[in-house]
């Protein structure tokens, strides 16, 4: 097992079909996080923790699948607050990369004993304040 935040695997956003590394912007993942890092001269960071991923999506349009050249767009769907919806687009190995978070974010959840019923409701935002012990018109 990698030691505690070392980067396993790293991609870099690619410019339109042609799969060239132009843009600044670089996804890393850790054991633990997902890092976000955009900017040449004025830099961002974010960061989403794995066991908060609730969905993974991954898609080759035509072009990208035409070339050959591995690219993709992988989809993360995740409780956090600041993004709950994180599209990585046109990196290459997507696959890959697709495979290594998934598997990266399984280990997360067994460890922090997150259950796929925790995280329900992630699109329809906040369940807080929702009395789920009654039903309504019941009585």
């Amino acid at each position: 097992m990698a030691k505690p935040n070392n980067v396993i695997t790293k991609e870099r956003k690619r410019w339109g079909f042609l799969g060239l590394p132009f843009t600044f912007t670089v996804y890393s993942i850790t054991d633990k996080k997902l890092l976000i890092k955009k900017g040449f001269l004025n830099r961002s960071y974010d960061e989403i923790l794995l066991y908060r991923v609730t969905d993974l999506q991954l898609k080759n349009t035509f072009s990208q699948t035409l070339f050959g050249l591995g690219l993709g767009t992988v989809t993360v769907y995740s409780k956090d607050t600041s993004d709950g919806t994180l599209e990585i687009k046109n990196i290459r190995h997507a696959k890959n990369f697709y495979d290594t978070l998934s598997d990266n974010l399984e280990k997360e959840r067994l460890r922090y004993g997150v259950r796929a019923s925790e995280l329900i409701g992630h699109e329809g935002g906040s369940m807080d304040g929702h009395d789920f012990d009654t039903v309504d018109g019941a009585f």
